[in-house]
């Protein structure tokens, strides 16, 4: 493992060690007071921030392992499903067998909750939990690379350049390869970057990059040894829904969007309190490959998610809401639209949040909740 000692999850030496530098980091524990108790630390900043100190200790003082750092990360979900999450529910999961491990290859819409929630499930139904892809440029702060690491992250860098990220790329791949013979669960998303648009898209690239570890064999070969299971995660609101809508609307005007430090830490911790309604998690079928055309893989890939992606009255609200505006026209949708039993309560709450979008940002908003439908359509190309 000594080779993968710079990317891998914290194993259970390291802890403890790591556990009790990151209950003693002020930024951290700024963040788990916003977290329980939002209101309050507003007002009582620094009070707070001791009494989400002493919660944390008591509630990490038994931990010694990924084990036990797993079972207290699920108290963490179990809170954050009940107060962000009117429903939770799966698909497919019943298709996984048992002493297999699987690469989940999955949509990619929240930075930690994607993961979180697939993690969440397979915990729940009695399957081994994830080892986590999650790219080096979130990880712009010391507690965060910690808490990714204690929860089975592993890092993937992207910032590197020319040869340097050639082999960093070789050493992942291999590393995806070790964690899946060695009877690890993983999950990576698609492509890179989240689908701010709301169109699920497998990038060839991270195909080829996957059987880098195995150029011995076919690329069909490669991954089939990956036992690669497409994954589909459907929000019923997506609580970043603003902030991608932001970023949108910046591409489009001035054709760039520049983060800041704070950026994903925002995106993270909106991500995780903020409301998501109903979440669906869709198992899809283990692939069988027979072609070696990274593109046509792609494609296979993508047929899964997207027929998978479980709509939400949302989905349809928003289309509805763009045909209204004139945004988007085609009358082969109509009866798709109009045929829908949407509720009176979900069409309130609907216009109620999209009332508290910025007029400028309205049309990024509700595209990002439209093109599910399009994508499963074969509308968008």
């Amino acid at each position: 493992m000594d080779k993968f000692k710079s990317i891998r999850p914290y194993q259970d030496s390291e802890i403890r060690p790591v556990l009790d530098e990151l209950i003693t980091d002020p930024e951290f524990l700024e963040c788990i007071a916003r977290f329980y108790f939002p209101k309050l630390t507003r007002v009582f900043p620094g009070l707070i921030k001791f009494a989400a100190s002493h919660k944390l200790k008591r509630q990490v003082r038994g931990v010694t392992d990924v084990n036990s750092m797993q079972d207290v990360i699920a108290t963490y979900m179990d809170k954050m499903i009940i107060d962000t999450t009117t429903n939770l529910t799966q698909s497919g999961m019943e298709r996984l067998k048992e002493g297999r491990s699987y690469l989940f290859i999955s949509n990619h819409r929240d930075i930690t909750m994607d993961p979180a929630f697939v993690n969440y499930m397979l915990y729940h139904g009695g399957f081994d939990t994830l080892q986590i892809a999650i790219g080096d440029n979130l990880l712009k702060k010391p507690f965060v690379t910690d808490l990714m690491r204690l929860n089975k992250s592993f890092i993937v860098a992207r910032s590197a350049k020319g040869r340097v990220l050639l082999q960093s790329m070789k050493n992942l791949s291999e590393y995806i390869h070790h964690c899946i013979s060695s009877g690890e669960n993983v999950w990576i998303a698609q492509r890179e970057g989240r689908a701010k648009d709301g169109i699920d898209r497998t990038d060839p690239a991270l195909l080829k990059m996957l059987s880098m570890a195995k150029r011995e064999l076919k690329l069909s070969g490669s991954l089939n040894a990956l036992h690669i299971v497409p994954v589909s995660i459907s929000y019923e609101y997506d609580a970043c829904d603003v902030l991608k809508a932001q970023e949108l609307c910046e591409i489009e005007k001035h054709g760039n969007f520049i983060k800041t430090d704070e950026s994903d830490i925002t995106s993270i911790v909106t991500g995780m309190i903020g409301f998501k309604g109903n979440v669906h998690v869709a198992f899809g079928e283990e692939l069988n490959l027979g072609t070696d055309d990274p593109d046509e893989i792609a494609a296979i890939v993508d047929e899964q998610i997207i027929g998978n992606y479980q709509l939400n009255e949302t989905n349809y609200l928003a289309l509805e809401r763009l045909r209204e505006d004139g945004l988007f026209l085609p009358h082969r949708l109509r009866s798709l639209v109009e045929g829908e039993n949407i509720s009176a309560s979900a069409r309130l709450k609907f216009e109620k949040r999209l009332e508290s979008v910025d007029v400028g940002l309205r049309k990024y908003w509700l595209f990002n909740y439209a093109n599910p439908i399009l994508n499963k359509l074969g509308v968008i190309e």
